[in-house]
């Protein structure tokens, strides 16, 4: 007992620590301030030394209707397949924490299952089924391919919630003389709120960045990760770089204003 009190009042130092840690965010964040740096290069060619600052990348992806449009789809099949994540996942959620039915185990297994398989191997699946329904493909078989991909993520995070859910507090509304619906607005969704925004990012970022699926199931149209697949197949396409640091701002932004709706400390993954 005395060597607990002991340690507990002296914590064991690591030598060289912060130089460790500092390595760790060296070796993290030196690729991206790479890109960052030469997204405003002048000169087309990724190389030292840099040849002067300009914002002309910027420029072009800006007013690139090619570019925005891309962008545009890959919004909607975010956002569509996050909403959809949402209600269906929660409800899904719920059945599976709150209800005992048979071969429940086996519903389990299957739902993680598409966790498990590669990205080609889902899209080669999803496009052999769109074929074998005549099915013409569009941004409607994407949104399709990403909630095969992303449902069981939002799923596996509502229910962790849920199991660790205190149902003593569902009683104790309905003795008050809330309804099933009351007792779930007013006190279920308050309390895994978090986790469900939580899960509904995770999804949206998933699907906003999914490519492997897009490519096999997307069609005619394009959305960002197909569009950067292309420019970079031949070559290094500089407006990549000025791309990826729009989207990195764009995340630093969400993540803020996603900071000042929810304590993220509450968000439970």
């Amino acid at each position: 007992m005395a060597a607990s009190r002991a340690l507990g009042r002296h914590p064991i130092r690591i030598p060289w620590l912060g130089i460790y840690f500092g390595l760790v965010i060296l070796y993290l964040f030196f690729p991206i301030a790479i890109i960052a740096l030469f997204s405003f290069n002048s000169s087309p060619a990724i190389s030292f030394p840099i040849r002067g600052f300009s914002l002309r990348w910027y420029r072009e992806i800006l007013v690139s209707p090619v570019f925005l449009s891309a962008l545009k789809n890959s919004l909607i099949v975010a956002v569509v397949t996050t909403a959809i994540c949402v209600l269906v996942g929660t409800l899904a959620a719920l059945g599976l924490t709150r209800y005992n039915f048979r071969f429940k185990p086996l519903v389990q297994s299957i739902y993680v299952l598409p966790v498990t398989l590669p990205g080609l191997l889902l899209g080669l699946s999803l496009l052999s089924f769109f074929v074998f329904l005549s099915l013409k493909l569009s941004l409607g078989t994407v949104v399709i391919g990403h909630l095969v991909y992303t449902l069981p993520y939002f799923v596996l995070v509502a229910t962790a919630r849920l199991e660790r859910f205190d149902r003593m507090l569902e009683e104790a509304a309905q003795d008050l003389g809330c309804t099933p619906w009351q007792t779930f607005w007013k006190v279920d969704f308050p309390i895994i709120a978090p986790s469900i925004i939580g899960a509904a990012v995770i999804v949206f970022a998933l699907s906003f960045d999914e490519f492997l699926i897009t490519f096999f199931v997307i069609g005619t149209q394009s959305t960002l990760p197909m569009l950067v697949w292309s420019m970079m197949r031949m070559s290094i396409d500089p407006r990549v770089n000025a791309i990826s640091v729009v989207l990195m701002v764009a995340s630093m932004v969400l993540i803020y204003v996603l900071s000042k709706l929810v304590d993220l400390r509450e968000i439970e993954l």
